[in-house]
């Protein structure tokens, strides 16, 4: 493991994303940005028209499509300087500009929905069979129609677009300062070694099998965080504020409504996840005690639960990782593997490696016209391993809805996304179990799905949790300060670890701070315990060899946002409407940690 993070010239091309894929210069991304705005003024001749036809209806749409096309391929590029290099100044800047064509975009194209539900919906419905150019909206204008209560004026939506980019300003601040200027003290190993913290290199250090530097690792990272408590506590509490002002402003009845409405997800899914998790935190009790026993049987601490439970660590390079990817996602054929294959080797979809600078965490992204783009920080082991088939999920989702589907329905959705990622993981992990024999192999895999599900069905519950209650203080019209945050995190994850760790409070309690843009997505972080639960659903059918599963599951694949997330889920063979899915899941959990007690005896 690097003591020292690299600069971004470090870092061999190789292992590094391609944007000259997506523009051959920053000149030809500025004439494409010029493209665009130039052509915005276009929709302007549609305004107030589109009552008059499907001719002009399908006009108008495919205007729309080829401009948020383009602008989405603008705005890919620019990202893709700026998350590796937060210190490049000249990128921010390509990054706002592109972001206010965005939204000038999205004011112009406001009066659209107004218009369209004004023509109502059997005329639409009428119209799609007589125009074949509006043949495949008919789900699009269903899904209009099912927003009609909510979509407002042509004049008070395109207000409400025109306000996106500064209402933006709270999330694009805390990942600033989290990414950018947050400075941490190095940690320290029990030789008086120093290694240095970033963004990319927190997760291998709070996995050393070095206490002391588990313990400087965890301590300086929370520190810093909360050096800096009130700028971040203002700026979750200003994008708490926009979110419940949108819901009342679009006459939901909560923020959380608001959130899942729009997306078609019951309000009923929310709610069911939390009570499930709830009703299974003995489960975690169990799981934490097998740890602390496994570890000495003294305390545990938080910067304790993830700590090696063996003396021979895997290690993953990451070629070795490209292999066992590819081998896992086997069962979904030869079309699929030789795809992802391509993307890892020749197309330079992921930017691999830590370097200074780089922004926090792991995400997919990638637009129609573009490949899907990875950008992570591996570090050699078997959780870099996991988090690279994470994003590879994603990536093979767009990858196929954008080979398959047209603009309208290129966009599937969070509720979607998340199940995609982790089936991923499952199906490579099942193999690992399978390929890995020796005792601390099989630790090994175990401990990495034990840190899979410890983020995405232990801490993003929580989150949810904590999500849910600070917008329902805002509605009631109670304040959010730092420390009444910083307890109510505490709280949650007292409850959620029980008698068998040892909570420091304030360190902990700054969890909310540690995720710059989970909070900035407005109820995103549930969608990571429905999407892990549909995920084992449908990855055991595949694994089981039940007919049909892996045509399904490659058929969901290819649904991008044609149909209602549920629905499509329902067609690849799970139903995320029944509390069913998360109580298997937890089924499988509880499956790992009679393993893991099996193998540490």
């Amino acid at each position: 493991m690097p003591q020292r993070i690299p600069e971004r010239s470090e870092i061999p091309v190789a292992y590094t994303w391609d944007p000259g894929s997506v523009f051959a210069s920053e000149g030809e991304w500025e004439a494409a940005l010029a493209a665009v705005a130039a052509r915005i003024d276009e929709l302007a001749a549609f305004r107030g028209r589109l009552a008059e036809g499907p001719a002009v209806v399908a006009d108008f749409l495919a205007l729309a499509s080829d401009l948020l096309r383009a602008s989405g391929r603008v705005g890919v590029y620019t990202r893709m300087f700026y998350a590796v290099n937060t210190l490049d100044q000249a990128a921010k800047a390509r990054v706002d500009r592109a972001a206010a064509i965005a939204t000038r975009l999205g004011a112009a194209l406001a009066f659209g929905d107004p218009e369209l539900l004004a023509v109502g919906a059997a005329t639409l419905a009428r119209w799609v069979d007589e125009e074949p150019r509006l043949a495949p909206s008919a789900h699009f204008f269903d899904r209009l129609a099912s927003r009609a209560p909510h979509v407002r004026s042509a004049e008070v939506e395109e207000l409400l677009r025109q306000v996106g980019e500064p209402f933006d300003a709270a999330g694009a601040t805390h990942g600033i300062l989290a990414n950018a200027d947050l400075r941490f003290e190095p940690a320290v190993d029990s030789t008086g070694e120093r290694y240095e913290i970033a963004q990319g290199t927190i997760n291998a250090l709070v996995t050393h099998p070095d206490p002391a530097v588990r313990k400087s690792a965890w301590g300086q990272y929370a520190d810093a965080h909360l050096a800096l408590k009130n700028t971040m506590a203002s700026c979750l509490s200003a994008e708490v504020k926009k979110n419940v002002f949108a819901a009342r402003a679009r006459r939901y009845g909560s923020a959380l409504e608001a959130a899942l409405g729009p997306n078609f997800i019951p309000l009923e899914v929310f709610h069911s996840l939390i009570a499930t998790y709830k009703a299974n935190l003995p489960t975690w009790h169990r799981y934490w005690r097998l740890r602390r026993q496994a570890l000495g049987g003294g305390a545990l601490h938080v910067y304790d639960t993830k700590a090696p439970l063996t003396t021979s660590p895997l290690r993953v390079p990451y070629e070795q990782a490209v292999e066992w990817i590819c081998e896992g996602m086997a069962p979904l054929g030869d079309e699929y593997v030789a795809a992802m294959r391509r993307g890892l080797s020749e197309q330079r979809w992921v930017d691999v490696y830590p370097n200074r600078g780089k922004r926090a965490g792991a995400f997919s992204m990638g637009s129609p016209g573009t490949h899907p783009f990875i950008m992570m920080s591996y570090n050699d082991d078997i959780f870099g391993l996991s988090t690279l088939a994470h994003e590879l999920g994603h990536s093979m989702h767009s990858y196929y809805t954008r080979a398959t589907q047209p603009y309208l329905y290129a966009h599937y959705g969070l509720f979607l996304a998340e199940v995609a990622s982790n089936f991923n993981q499952a199906l490579v992990r099942a193999h690992l179990l399978e390929r890995l024999r020796g005792r601390d192999q099989q630790i090994a895999v175990i401990e990495e799905a034990m840190a899979n599900f410890h983020r995405y069905f232990f801490i993003m519950p929580t989150l949810a949790r904590f999500e849910l209650e600070i917008h329902q203080r805002v509605e009631r019209g109670e304040a959010l300060t730092a420390d009444s945050m910083i307890g109510l995190m505490a709280d949650l994850f007292a409850e959620g670890y029980g008698d068998a760790v040892t909570v420091d409070r304030e360190r902990v309690g700054s969890t909310w701070m540690q995720f710059s843009t989970h909070f900035y997505a407005n109820f995103y972080v549930y969608q990571y315990a429905t999407g892990i639960s549909g995920a084992h659903a449908l990855a055991r059918g595949v694994l089981e060899r039940r007919a049909d599963a892996a045509e399904r599951y490659l058929a969901f694949l290819k649904a991008g946002g044609s149909r209602y997330p549920l629905d499509i889920l329902r067609g690849a063979g799970v139903d995320m409407a029944s509390p069913r899915p998360v109580e298997e899941t937890f089924g499988v959990l509880a499956g790992y940690v009679e393993r893991l007690e099996a193998l540490l005896g």
